[in-house]
């Protein structure tokens, strides 16, 4: 169980361990650097709700697009009908 000697690894107490490929250090460093804008993006979308700054409910008041949905009446006459 010998190593080649090339200067290209390290043994500590038996176990060797080799330098690791080129391509190998650059997909890491990319794979590092999407994974941290990945969570720096959800944390400027989620943060505050994450932290108890706001509700996640908060901040939908009119998203309708005129999907058919008025100026809340419908939801009016829905609660009355429920009491």
């Amino acid at each position: 169980m010998g190593g080649g000697g090339d200067g290209h690894s390290t043994t500590y107490k038996g176990l060797t361990m080799h330098q690791p490929k080129r391509w190998h250090t650059v997909t890491g460093k990319g794979m590092c650097a999407l994974m941290w804008f990945w969570i720096m993006y959800r944390a400027k979308k989620d943060g505050p709700v994450v932290l108890g700054w706001r509700h996640p409910w908060e901040g939908h008041e009119d998203h309708s697009h005129g999907h058919g949905h008025g100026n809340g009446q419908e939801h009016e006459v829905l609660f009355l009908f429920l009491l």
